[in-house]
Parts: C-alpha cells; sequence; structure tokens
C-alpha cells in the first residue's frame, strides 16, 4: 500500500454548455428537430407495421385500424409523420452538403436550416392536398 497523496490539485471536470447557456438560433432548433424527427420516423414505422399486421389479421381487423388512423388525432399523427420523413430527407440533403465541406458559414447554414423547415412543412402539405384531393385521405 502506498500513502502517497498526489501532488497536483485535483479540480472538477468542466461542464459541457447546456441549453440554459445558449441563445437559441435556427441552427439549434435544426439539429434537435433532426433526432427528434428521426425518433418520429421509429413511430411511423410502428404504425406501418401494426397496419401490415392488421391487413394480414383480415378485414375486420384492417378496418378497425383504418377507422383509428381516419381519426383526427390518428390524422394528425400521420401529418407528423409525413413531416418527420420530409423534413428529415431535407436535413440529410443537408448533412450531405456538409460532407463536402460547403455550407458552413454561418449566413448559409442559417438559410439552409429555414430550407429544411420550409420543405418539410410545405411537402408535406402539398401530399396531404393531392390525398385529400384524389380520395386517399
Amino acid at each position: 500500500m502506498s500513502d502517497s497523496k498526489p501532488s497536483a490539485v485535483v479540480r472538477p471536470a468542466p461542464l459541457s454548455p447546456h441549453l440554459q447557456v445558449w441563445r437559441w438560433h435556427v441552427t439549434m432548433a435544426a439539429s434537435i428537430a433532426t433526432r427528434a424527427t428521426g425518433i418520429a420516423l421509429y413511430g411511423g414505422f410502428l404504425i406501418i407495421a401494426i397496419g401490415a399486421l392488421c391487413l394480414a389479421a383480415g378485414s375486420d381487423a384492417y378496418a378497425d385500424f383504418t377507422g383509428i388512423m381516419g381519426t383526427f388525432l390518428g390524422r394528425l399523427v400521420l401529418f407528423g409523420v409525413t413531416v418527420s420523413i420530409f423534413y428529415h430527407m431535407a436535413a440529410g440533403v443537408r448533412h450531405l452538403v456538409w460532407d463536402f465541406g460547403k455550407g458552413f458559414e454561418p449566413k448559409t447554414a442559417n438559410l439552409s436550416a429555414i430550407v429544411c423547415f420550409a420543405f418539410g412543412l410545405v411537402a408535406a402539405i402539398v401530399v396531404w392536398i393531392i390525398a385529400l384531393m384524389t380520395g386517399a385521405a
């Protein structure tokens, strides 16, 4: 056993900056939204899987599933999944551009984040309008 004492003063490890420290900006929101939409896409996959299982279980089970998804809450969830698909796709393209070393300038990064948000929402609205006009929704 050694009874030696450390010669250096032990300081606590530095804390990482937290959301309360940083000023909110669009690129921070885009980063959080990318992670959140990725998680939402797992939920969307589960909805598709449940729909497939209900379809395989028979017409009564599938009718129940479509009845639930046809409610206001069901359509709201499906709209959210649609927004998640398009936003996450746009954010993926944004990250692909970053992989080429482009788009890191603050103005460009801010603009690309705004474009991702706008694309996700507008594309989802267009898809839902088409679905409603054709009777698919």
